[in-house]
């Protein structure tokens, strides 16, 4: 998801849909707890947005130590963003029980960050292996520079030309991911998100199922709405630009506010039943 330029550290705080949904989790999560809530203030956690996140390193040090984001809700034998999110959970929770602000504000931000990419539907596209043939076979960890990053090679330079045009063209496969991603920052940018506060049965279903589960359904739920392939053939639409602001937005809201609510359990910063009559 879009989080603004990483040239700057107040990049995206306006137009960055991270820094977005960070705000509104952070707000949500303090309506729904009755006791002081020892988690980092909303200023804390933008810290670790933008350049300092994990979109940061990218520019700093492209292919080399990248959180990869991406994330096929169907296939039960795709692990990789669900082992990120339970090593952001855990320091999240480790953290906490310290007391340690600054630490626990940098896990709260790089976990809401692999949890939103993990729903957001460019990030259900197959785009590593669409990368990885656009590079010839060659794996994602050859890009060690910047030139090898944003130019695609080929065995002659028309092959080059074709694979730089399917990268970088219209509907190319950066370009419509990066499009698609700034529009739903620009949707969501103005909205409240009031509706995505958690109620008492979304908590129950929180301690019932764990916050993995309470991801792995909500990716799945957002899938199967296909709204990237809608937007692949027709541009952004009213009926896709609603399921973002009413359905897409709220999802990703609750289950970030809720995912922090359970660290706070676990953590032993709030008790299970102390929370707010909503």
């Amino acid at each position: 998801m879009y989080s603004g330029s990483t040239m700057t550290k107040f990049s995206g705080r306006i137009i960055g849909a991270h820094q977005k949904i960070d705000k509104v989790a952070r707000k949500h999560l303090g309506k729904i707890t009755d006791t002081e809530l020892r988690f980092p203030a909303k200023r804390d956690i933008l810290r670790f947005e933008g350049k300092n996140g994990p979109d940061g390193i990218k520019r700093k040090s492209p292919a080399k130590d990248e959180p990869w984001h991406y994330y096929s809700p169907f296939d039960k034998s795709d692990s990789g963003l669900l082992e990120l999110i339970r090593e952001h959970y855990e320091n999240l929770v480790k953290q906490l029980k310290k007391g340690s602000n600054e630490s626990a504000a940098f896990e709260a931000a790089w976990l809401s960050h692999a949890l939103v990419d993990g729903l957001t539907p460019a990030h259900h596209y197959p785009y590593e292996k669409e990368l990885v043939s656009l590079r010839g076979g060659e794996p994602i960890e050859g890009r060690t520079t910047i030139f090898k990053k944003i130019v695609m090679p080929g065995q002659s330079a028309k092959d080059r030309l074709k694979n730089n045009w399917k990268m970088w063209g219209p509907k190319g496969l950066i370009t419509t991911h990066g499009l698609f991603e700034w529009g739903i920052a620009m949707l969501i940018a103005p909205l409240g998100f009031g509706e995505a506060v958690p109620t008492d049965e979304d908590i129950e279903t929180l301690e019932e199922v764990g916050y993995l589960e309470l991801f792995q359904r909500a990716a799945r739920e957002i899938a199967a709405l296909e709204m990237y392939d809608r937007y692949y053939q027709t541009g952004w639409t009213p009926k896709l630009a609603h399921q973002v602001r009413h359905k897409l937005g709220p999802t990703i809201v609750k289950c970030v506010t809720l995912t922090w609510h359970s660290a706070c359990i676990d953590a032993g910063v709030i008790e299970p039943t102390a929370r707010k009559e909503l």
